[in-house]
């Protein structure tokens, strides 16, 4: 067995050092990549049976209010019986941890992975990014432990996290973005670009994997450039995105409540079949356009938003709103990320549909940076998605000015995250 010389925390590493660890990481990241596409390809699948095939051998609309009711209420009690009698209770609840956790045990992969891909594939409003780190860190801590066991658990959950992140986004920029806040809070010594040296090398790998496989996860809407042409607009688009902000502050204040009347009802399948029925009902009320994790929905609301009344906009927002809100706190598993970059399109697009003077890019992106920073608490991950939902670059001067008034707004504020007493976590073991 190849051993290496591990990391000390409290020293900066040495060259030889992250030479040795870089066939671990470059094999975390393919590995995490590849964790991804598989079970993201297994989603789709279902997804076809479920809102293609199955439709046409039954002979009815897909899109049509009782179908999507019928498959979200089924999807619900599916995952509930899955929480209940499969070992491991299908993960930890989502809802009560951060987007990186410390890593669990084996034997709840294979029942994350199932409600993963149910979620995906049944139009549940979250997006895979917490349940898929889950699922690769705990894999790949078991496997480096097996291969190379003088490696830190601390450091594995860093580097598959950001082989996971980099290839969810399909750039290693924004794993680094986000662990840059996570290194600099652990207040560890050490040169920043040092310790980020394998994480980067790990999502690097990981992204160019999701490249090759011709996967992609966040695709931007076609947009026009804003030309340079945004100083005048300065105060407009803090206020698109402070609005979306307030938006998810009002999602975070109504998290806990809702988390905790659901598990009112002690057992999952009874919270999870009726956040089911309840998802089934906004999606009846919304449409196709509400449902999934988003990124494939806010192309198409991007396109279709010059057919779409102010109110109707209006209607979208808080109908997905509340849809993220019962997914993440009735049982199912997944991340608020992605479904909060559709919420803030919407918004930016609101906005945009209320004052036409807003470039209609400019407003999305203020839109998504309010809203992703409301829901995730960092500043760079929320910059990096509102230039890639605009596509244009050359906003990212006027984006780096407009997220620290919505710091301001968002930094005390209560997070979108519930906690529970430990003896009550029987679904999050």
């Amino acid at each position: 067995m190849w051993t290496v010389t591990t990391l000390d925390e409290r020293e900066v590493p040495s060259v030889r050092q992250l030479l040795q660890l870089s066939v671990p990481a470059i094999i975390v990241g393919v590995v995490s990549a590849l964790g991804l596409f598989l079970v993201d390809e297994a989603a789709h699948y279902v997804e076809e049976f479920l809102w293609v095939h199955l439709p046409q051998a039954l002979n009815v609309a897909a899109d049509s209010r009782w179908w999507i009711f019928g498959v979200l209420s089924v999807i619900g009690l599916v995952i509930g019986l899955i929480v209940t009698v499969v070992p491991g209770h299908g993960g930890r609840d989502s809802a009560t941890v951060d987007l990186i956790a410390p890593p669990m045990q084996l034997i709840a992969v294979p029942g994350l992975v199932l409600v993963t891909i149910l979620s995906l594939a049944g139009g549940v409003s979250l997006g895979p990014e917490s349940a898929i780190i889950a699922i690769n860190t705990a894999i790949l801590v078991a496997v480096v432990n097996r291969l190379w066991p003088d490696i830190g658990v601390e450091l594995v959950v860093m580097v598959s996290a950001a082989g996971t992140i980099g290839a969810l986004f399909g750039t290693p920029v924004a794993a680094i973005l986000v662990l840059t806040g996570v290194v600099a809070a652990a207040k560890t010594g050490g040169v920043l670009w040092d310790r980020l040296f394998l994480p980067l090398l790990s999502a690097s790998m990981a992204s160019m994997t999701m490249a090759f496989l011709g996967a992609e996860q966040l695709r931007p809407p076609a947009l026009p450039s804003a030309g340079g042409q945004w100083l005048p607009l300065l105060p407009a688009a803090a206020a698109v995105a402070c609005v979306a902000a307030l938006i998810g502050l009002l999602g975070a204040v109504l998290f806990q409540p809702l988390h905790s009347s659901f598990r009112r009802l002690k057992r999952p399948i009874l919270y999870t079949t009726l956040g089911g029925m309840l998802l089934g009902l906004l999606g009846a009320l919304g449409g196709p356009l509400t449902l999934f994790k988003g990124s494939t929905q806010m192309v198409e609301l991007v396109e279709r938003s010059a057919e779409l009344s102010a109110w109707q906009l209006a209607g979208i927002v808080g109908i997905k709103l509340l849809a993220l809100l019962i997914a993440a706190t009735a049982g199912f598993r997944g991340g608020r990320i992605f479904p909060a970059v559709f919420i803030g399109v919407a918004v930016g697009l609101l906005c945009h549909a209320l004052i036409p003077q807003i470039p209609i890019g400019l407003a999305i992106a203020c839109g998504a940076l309010g809203m992703v920073l409301a829901v995730s608490r960092d500043g760079w991950i929320a910059i990096f998605i509102a230039v890639v939902v605009s596509g244009d670059v050359t906003i990212l001067p006027l984006l780096c000015f407009v997220v620290l008034p919505v710091w301001l707004l968002v930094a005390r504020a209560p997070e979108m995250l519930a906690h529970v007493p430990a003896h009550a976590r029987q679904d999050a073991k």
